[in-house]
């Protein structure tokens, strides 16, 4: 089983200072060879990636608990926004279909709530 193919994967994000930061997202494979997921242009995983694309990879469960027995990948992501980050919502979508629905409809509620609209963002993820 590839990693893109997890429900679940921790993602390792570095400081700068080289400490790593870990995030349990969901993962979609985008055909070409890489993978991404959806997330917010101001997150902090977006601004680590900023100052280094490396990252590490490894299957987890929802609470970011790493699966025994499994091994990390490395590999080199950069933040896509907007129409860019369009093709990996919609792999987000078609992998995870009811809950990335509910999950969207919430987002635009949020937007209407708040009155405020950023664009969609998302990480690609390319491994090494």
């Amino acid at each position: 089983m590839e990693i893109a193919d997890e429900k679940y994967v921790s993602f390792i994000t570095f400081r700068q200072n080289g400490k790593g930061v870990e995030t349990p997202v969901w993962i979609a494979p985008l055909g070409d060879g890489t993978a991404g997921f959806t997330t917010e242009a101001t997150s902090g995983k977006a601004k680590r990636l900023a100052n280094n694309p490396k990252v590490t990879l490894q299957p987890c469960d929802m609470r970011g608990r790493l699966k025994p027995g499994t091994k990390a990948v490395d590999a080199t992501a950069r933040l896509v926004v907007g129409a860019e980050a369009e093709p990996v919502r919609a792999a987000i979508r078609r992998k995870y279909r009811v809950i990335a629905t509910f999950l969207g409809v919430a987002e635009r509620v949020k937007q209407l709530v708040t009155r405020k609209t950023t664009p969609p963002a998302a990480v690609i993820i390319t491994f090494t």
